[in-house]
């Protein structure tokens, strides 16, 4: 991977994410600029993330057993994508990776991490 990649693109699944901490390690010594899907990567050292708000996407499943619990019937419940993504950009990592961020996608970060 050190001598053929130029970044890497990390699967969003539970394997990536209990290992976050060692991914983000080992693309910082191979120096390579690593994208996620959820917060916790670019929290992690990760350059950065864009997806959805795991938070609100935990809430989700309450917001449904309300609705059962004050009669409504399952099979008639909508199905509900995420509504809030963001974008996080780690400044730490972007540093010493020798990157600059430019400033209009700075702009559009819900947070930067510096």
């Amino acid at each position: 991977m050190q001598t053929k990649a130029e970044a890497v693109l990390a699967f969003d699944d539970a394997l990536t994410f209990t290992h976050r901490h060692r991914i983000g390690e080992l693309a910082a010594r191979h120096r390579l600029p690593t994208m996620y899907g959820f917060r916790e990567f670019a929290d992690a050292g990760g350059l950065m993330s864009f997806g959805a708000n795991m938070r609100d996407h935990f809430r989700q499943p309450a917001k449904y057993v309300d609705k059962i619990l004050r009669g409504a019937k399952p099979a008639e419940l909508a199905i509900e994508q995420p509504t809030k993504h963001e974008l996080v950009i780690n400044l730490k990592t972007a540093k010493a990776l020798g990157l600059t961020v430019p400033a209009t996608l700075l702009a559009r970060a819900d947070e930067v991490i510096e």
